[in-house]
């Protein structure tokens, strides 16, 4: 199998009547890619960014977008809170998340054991989405919001996204810890965005706050919450359908 990596441009490429059957696209940006008279019967496309700005995605002429959006908000309830502009809708909007976050715990826990361990196709675990959440945590409340000296907890999963941000990654552990463990750091993460929601003002919402990623860029108080609240229901959606997978191939 052909593989084409970052260092790979292609950039205008054309592909006529070519055969990507079963081709794997991870972490490409397919933006403004034409497609016409293809077949795509069975295609699974995952664009966790699809709702952002003023993009969209076409289907024979259609715009889907808003259909997706749609329907991801009827299939989690309380996902389409996640935008709240407002101290007390921000706190309904994370009120309605904990609990599914929950329900999805207790399911995990109720699957065989090892299940939080198991990768589907080669995405996170379950336990290292938890973790990846407490990172998200730290980055965008810790270290954006509240501008802490040391907001990074040491089981936080280092991705590509974060390493090379200007701090320094080497407390973070280099191995696996327990479940447990995770559990615990999430635990209180999802109580540290709770408690600072508890109090939050409108003043302090429209605050300007540095990018935790890229400190030249401003952001608000207010926009490094709606990232949290998109993580916290993107990743919900990663671990439900892994899930899914992992229990479908159990039942096979």
């Amino acid at each position: 199998m052909t593989t084409f990596s970052r260092s790979d441009d292609l950039q205008g490429a054309e592909f006529v009547e070519a055969d990507l059957r079963g081709a794997r696209f991870v972490g490409s940006d397919l933006s403004g890619v034409v497609m016409r008279g293809v077949q795509v019967e069975g295609a699974d496309i995952d664009a966790p960014w699809l709702f952002d700005g003023d993009g969209s995605l076409r289907v024979n002429g259609v715009d889907v977008t808003p259909y997706v959006d749609a329907e991801l908000n009827r299939r989690f309830p309380g996902r389409a809170e996640r935008r709240a502009g407002d101290p007390d809708g921000l706190r309904a909007a994370w009120a309605e998340l904990e609990p599914t976050w929950s329900a999805t715990l207790e399911r995990a826990a109720a699957m065989p054991a090892g299940t939080v361990e198991v990768s589907v196709d080669g995405e996170w675990s379950f336990a290292q989405t938890l973790r990846h959440l407490v990172m998200a945590t730290d980055m965008w409340l810790g270290r954006g919001v509240l501008e802490l000296e040391q907001p990074f907890h040491p089981l936080g999963v280092v991705d590509s996204g974060t390493e090379g941000d200007g701090f320094d990654t080497s407390g973070f552990a280099k191995d696996t810890p327990s479940y447990a463990e995770v559990l615990e750091a999430r635990a209180g993460r999802v109580a540290m965005v709770r408690d600072f929601l508890a109090g939050v003002t409108s003043e302090e919402l429209a605050a300007t706050r540095k990018n935790p990623h890229d400190p030249q860029y401003p952001e608000t108080t207010l926009s490094c919450l709606h990232v949290i609240l998109e993580e916290e229901w993107e990743h919900h959606r990663y671990a439900v359908r892994d899930l899914d997978a992992i229990e479908a191939k159990s039942g096979e």
